[in-house]
């Protein structure tokens, strides 16, 4: 491992020289393993401690197949399904490689005992499977999580939609938060060259799942103009979600849960803010019984801020606390895009809201190839910045994930992988000097 360390630092090795690097037998990940299955049971969801289940392990080197690359993933980052993993919820994700090892002799690598998880890296191809053109050893690279398999017609207009469609690192084996990663090569893209590897490794999910849900035709296809209710703006996924409604000439409303969080809101350019704690929203009267008083006074207060325009798009993705405040405040004939339920699944809303008023409900996600190039493409130009706000080690891995769990982050939280400190793996230095701020802007 430390030959392929010393080649990706040295900056001047060639893909003949990545080529000739031996393969270590086995690699650091960060897993879950089989045996903890049922160790939370009976737990409280919100008190559920990923501390406890991922742990890190040696685990073999997984074959390689044609189509597939193993990169060495100088680092990463946790996201709120690397959350789910550690909690086993919806349901253990063993249940996932089941399935696919199912699928072929090929995918049966994938059922084990334990689970690399991780849906994002930044990182250096070392090989290629058959059947491979557009890449090769040496090339830097960052990986969306898309996984597909793409034998169905179903799948041809939109690779969301083939049946076999999967997340990296979630719904497969060898993910991102580990040393090496074993992918598909149509999930690889350039590295954005201003930024450093953690910076680099930040965007992927969060910044494709906010282009899909906010800008794609498939999700709300928002234009200039349109007032973009954001909820958790500074967060993970919401400050991608502000971010894209900025530079798309929106006019996004950013809910936050605290005067730090706002702050950040209006270091991105936004001016609309509601601090939902400050103001005292409670959309729920107890755990069976919503507060439509409430998401009155919520349209009332956001029509203060617009001039009395009520939401075109809302970007929806807490669930279950918000959602019936959602519909509620929406435009007749406006949007509502999901893409999760951070705070339970089982949904509730008035339907007259939505029906009488012709409004839409839209389930978004992730994003497709061309979707999740698009979104690389404007942080490689330098449209859209990375939110990560810190790094920890791979070993620390369980308490970034507790961290996400609670809310107690920013933005997104790196992992340094096989990268030894943070501020490694810029080429492009004069871009970066432009975008300093910018891409600091999160850091605490």
């Amino acid at each position: 491992m430390k030959e392929i360390v010393d080649a990706v630092l040295s900056g001047t090795a060639t893909p003949g020289d990545y080529a000739a690097l031996p393969l270590p037998d086995s690699y650091r990940g960060v897993v879950i393993r089989r045996e903890d299955v049922g160790m939370f049971d009976g737990v409280d969801s919100r008190v559920k401690d990923p501390r406890k289940s991922l742990h890190v392990m040696d685990v073999p080197v997984p074959e390689l197949g044609p189509g597939e690359a193993l990169v060495a993933v100088m680092a990463s980052s946790v996201n709120y399904n690397s959350v789910w993993t550690s909690i086993f919820e919806p349901v253990p994700t063993f249940a996932f490689l089941e399935r696919y090892g199912k699928l072929s002799p090929l995918t049966a690598r994938h059922d084990l005992p334990y689970h690399v998880i991780g849906s994002d890296l930044a990182g250096v191809v070392l090989r290629t499977g058959p059947g491979v053109n557009a890449w090769k050893p040496g090339d830097e690279v960052v990986a969306h999580c898309l996984s597909v398999e793409l034998e169905s017609p179903d799948g041809h207009d939109d690779t969301m939609l083939d049946p076999e469609q999967r997340i990296w690192g979630f719904e497969t084996n060898f993910g991102g938060l580990a040393e090496i990663a074993l992918v598909k090569t149509n999930q690889l893209m350039p590295k954005p060259k201003h930024l450093t590897w953690e910076e680099a490794a930040a965007p992927g999910l969060v910044n494709s799942t906010a282009y899909r849900q906010l800008v794609s035709r498939n999700g709300a296809a928002m234009k200039q103009g349109d007032n973009v209710l954001i909820w958790g703006a500074s967060g993970g996924l919401g400050s991608y979600a502000t971010q894209f409604a900025l530079a798309g000439g929106a006019n996004p409303i950013c809910v936050v849960s605290s005067p730090e969080k706002a702050e950040i809101c209006r270091s991105m350019g936004a001016e609309l803010i509601i601090d939902r704690n400050a103001e005292g929203y409670r959309f729920w009267k107890d755990e069976h019984t919503q507060d439509p008083k409430e998401w009155k006074r919520f349209g009332k207060r956001i029509r203060e801020l617009t001039g009395g325009e009520d939401i075109d798009i809302v970007f929806e993705h807490p669930g279950r606390e918000t959602f019936g405040a959602s519909v509620y405040v929406t435009r007749k004939g406006g949007t509502i895009t999901t893409c999760a339920s951070t705070s339970g699944y089982m949904h509730e809303y008035d339907n007259r809201y939505l029906w009488m008023s012709l409004k839409r409900i839209i389930g978004s996600h992730f994003a497709n190839y061309r979707e999740a190039y698009e979104a690389n493409r404007l942080i490689a130009k330098g449209k859209i910045h990375p939110t990560l706000s810190k790094t920890y080690s791979l070993e620390d891995t369980g308490q970034a994930a507790y961290d996400v769990h609670r809310n107690l982050h920013q933005g997104k939280v790196g992992v340094l992988c096989l990268a030894p400190e943070e501020g490694l793996g810029v080429r492009d230095h004069e871009m970066r000097a432009r975008h300093i701020d910018a891409i600091n802007r999160f850091r605490v």
